[in-house]
């Protein structure tokens, strides 16, 4: 949320938590204000969506930096996001890395030791979102922070539990049914079918929708209906 695609009125009241671009991959001081203050209206969770700082490329281009400086770009995000947070009296719940960043610290244990470490130091308890079955959780855990697997209703899978990436023409789901087909087996079967037929084993605390995807508030609406119709609780991140 936040990244300017326009669409944050029509997916907020269909969600429980926001990942607020926190100005190095998209938007800026005035967007994480718009944006937090219409969380709040909504009842939504408000979490920070950190990068690296990399807007020509939305934050998606891989980028090979000392720990020392990954540790100084989640620091600096969070110092931005928790004083436009404090302005509101609204505590920030977590934090969720975006983009290479995320990927990268999902099979890197380096580099997600070092965001689990500059989370914990800012705030211990802040919930860090990462990859399901992934270093960014099992450093997380190590670090003492509380995490949230996260699952992802509109790509699809590698048979080792990563996603597929985004230069494959099938690394993303664009058909409601099945983003909220995916949605339901993970949650109710505790696993995902990966791109080669194989179906892995997944934990699922959180979704995923990405907000710059075309059908993003689509996807919101009718995952939400889905979940509710098959008597599925959704939480606010606490």
């Amino acid at each position: 949320m936040g990244e300017g695609m326009g669409n944050d009125e029509r997916i907020m009241p269909f969600i429980s938590s926001a990942n607020i671009a926190c100005g190095y991959h998209a938007g800026d001081e005035q967007t994480i204000w718009q944006t937090i203050e219409l969380a709040i209206q909504h009842n939504v969770s408000v979490g920070a969506h950190i990068s690296f700082l990399d807007k020509a490329n939305f934050g998606r281009s891989e980028k090979n930096l000392p720990a020392s400086d990954i540790y100084e770009i989640v620091e600096q995000q969070l110092i931005i996001f928790k004083e436009i947070a404090d302005s509101f009296d609204t505590r920030i719940t977590h934090v969720k890395p975006h983009g290479a960043l995320y990927n990268q610290s999902a099979r890197d244990p380096l580099i997600a030791k070092t965001i689990a470490q500059a989370v914990k130091d800012f705030d211990p308890a802040l919930v860090l979102f990462g990859l399901s079955g992934s270093y960014s959780v099992q450093e997380a855990t190590t670090a003492g922070l509380k995490t949230a697997s996260e699952v992802f209703a509109d790509r699809t899978y590698q048979g080792d539990g990563g996603l597929t990436p985004r230069s494959h023409s099938n690394a993303l789901i664009s058909d409601t049914k099945k983003a909220i087909q995916q949605v339901l087996q993970m949650i109710q079967k505790g696993t995902v079918t990966a791109v080669s037929g194989k179906e892995i084993p997944i934990t699922t605390d959180t979704i995923c929708i990405h907000g710059d995807s075309q059908h993003a508030a689509e996807f919101a609406a009718s995952i939400h209906q889905a979940l509710t119709e098959n008597n599925i609780a959704i939480g606010k991140q606490q």
